[in-house]
């Protein structure tokens, strides 16, 4: 095994196998959560997705949060929806927990998956899973094209503020409401680059440093740190 010389942080927890193959690149990889999710699953909620599930709907999930809490109501139902998501983790979600539901799109941003929706004139109402704390970009620009959007809030997000006392090469963001609670009680040495899931975490990290960020290629947490890995130690080898 190679000596570690490189160090990232990852602000939510990661595979094993994934630190692993870090480890085996002389990276090593610490894990600090800044976000926990909770459920948000009252009477009149649980009652609601329980009508969706049996209706023949167009749902958006933009968080693996929500799809994970929406299953938790299914009790062997499949509903065949059609569905509109971002990631490939909440992609992957959707086709286990929903076999019967049709992915009909898929996109890297909240943005992107608006145009895509908008763009596939399929639908002109949309039932949107979503948490507290989720963004505008998507309600409001499918507002703007006369898509009605129903939002189900199904989990809250909770920062979890710590302070880092350590310097690393690299920091990975999977998540707006991470960086936000990251950047309350830290700041970055300017060599520390900034790996961000997607483009909305990466604009959120822009309001708060001036540091160099790098968008992931797909937005999955192995393949945010895969490319944390090609290019730090691209770097270190210089």
């Amino acid at each position: 095994m190679q000596q570690n010389n490189i160090t990232i942080l990852s602000t939510r927890p990661l595979d094993k196998e994934s630190v692993a193959a870090a480890n085996a690149n002389g990276i090593a990889v610490d894990e600090i959560s800044f976000i926990e999710t909770t459920s948000n699953l009252s009477t009149e909620t649980v009652e609601i997705i329980k009508a969706v599930i049996y209706s023949d709907a167009s749902v958006v999930f933009t968080s693996m949060n929500a799809v994970e809490a929406v299953a938790t109501q299914l009790h062997d139902a499949q509903p065949e929806w059609d569905v509109y998501s971002i990631g490939n983790t909440t992609k992957i979600l959707i086709n286990k927990y929903f076999p019967k539901a049709t992915i009909q799109a898929d996109a890297e941003s909240a943005l992107a998956l608006a145009d895509k929706i908008i763009e596939a004139k399929k639908t002109y109402n949309v039932i949107f899973f979503c948490g507290d704390n989720r963004r505008d970009e998507l309600p409001q620009k499918l507002a703007e094209n006369n898509i009605i959007v129903t939002e189900v809030e199904v989990y809250n997000t909770i920062q979890t503020n710590h302070t880092i006392n350590k310097t690393y090469d690299g920091i990975l963001f999977f998540s707006p409401s991470a960086v936000e609670s990251f950047f309350k009680t830290n700041t970055l040495t300017p060599a520390t680059t900034i790996f961000a899931i997607g483009s909305t975490t990466a604009t959120t990290a822009k309001q708060f440093s001036s540091n160099k960020i790098i968008v992931s290629d797909v937005a999955s947490k192995d393949k945010l740190l895969d490319k944390a890995i090609q290019v730090l130690t691209n770097i270190i080898h210089q």
